[in-house]
């Protein structure tokens, strides 16, 4: 007798095995009304530290917290039922041990009830990886161009340039996929790099400034709405261009209050109807 599933939510299982396959799409989400409008169309939303800079403002995602993930991560999970939500381990809060990742994630996910979380670095971290995944916690790996560790990677640049710097990515890649990573998000990274790591590990991997040979791709959804003002760097495909409407809309408003054509009457309470 089959069981029917409690949810139509995508699955981590589902995801880890389109390798190869149909090409997974996801977006960045950081709160439950984007959340929303993006649900129907992907396959995982990704709650990314990123959310530093394009939510708060801040220089570098080092700043963001356990808590801020955790409340952008229950805003999405709230919000959705179709696509898996990953959510992100900020800086600070996993590198020290195994022990202390699995005390973050297990948090994450309690408090989020998000189905997996996402956390940089290489070979390094591979006993913590696998430490979580033993644990029953879904692990999506993220290898090249990892933002948690501008300052020792002198900047955000392309990755992979260099013999050296293409060979230790591709352990790095290596080491998350043996560590049982249900997929690799490869960022900044060339394309000849992320087709041969694409090529070479059994999970997915999803590009951010990689390759199109990649199985997955992944964006900033401020990025791909053009609310990000002027920053748009290359591996950036801008959608659409709500910057500027949104900023007449304000404009139109404000002339509006100014000039006090609204609110109209029919924006009004308890204001008598005129009489025929």
């Amino acid at each position: 007798m089959s069981v029917a599933r409690l949810s139509s939510r995508i699955s981590i299982p589902e995801l880890a095995v389109r390798k190869g396959a149909e090409p997974i799409a996801v977006l960045t989400a950081y709160t439950a009304p984007i959340a929303r409008l993006l649900d129907p169309h992907v396959d995982a939303l990704l709650v990314g530290d990123s959310l530093g800079m394009v939510v708060y403002g801040l220089p570098s995602t080092l700043a963001v917290t356990l808590d801020m993930m955790i409340a952008h991560g229950r805003a999405v999970v709230s919000a959705t039922s179709h696509a898996a939500v990953v959510v992100d381990l900020p800086f600070g809060s996993y590198q020290a041990s195994p022990a202390q990742a699995f005390s973050a994630a297990a948090r994450v996910m309690a408090e989020t009830g998000c189905d997996a979380v996402k956390l940089e670095g290489g070979a390094e971290m591979a006993e913590t990886v696998a430490f979580l995944v033993a644990r029953g916690v879904p692990v999506m790996a993220h290898v090249g161009l990892t933002p948690q560790s501008v300052n020792r990677l002198g900047g955000y640049r392309a990755r992979g340039r260099t013999d050296v710097e293409a060979a230790q990515i591709e352990r790095d890649a290596a080491a998350m996929s043996d560590a049982g990573a249900f997929a690799i998000v490869i960022e900044g990274t060339i394309d000849p790099v992320a087709r041969r790591i694409t090529a070479a590990v059994s999970a997915p991997t999803i590009g951010i400034g990689a390759s199109p040979a990649c199985d997955g791709q992944v964006l900033v959804i401020d990025d791909v709405l053009g609310t990000a003002g002027d920053f748009k760097p290359k591996f950036v495909k801008r959608y659409v261009d709500l910057g500027p409407q949104i900023a007449q809309a304000a404009a139109t408003y404000a002339a509006d209050v100014k000039a006090r054509r609204f609110p109209g009457p029919e924006n009004l309470y308890g204001v008598p109807k005129a009489r025929a």
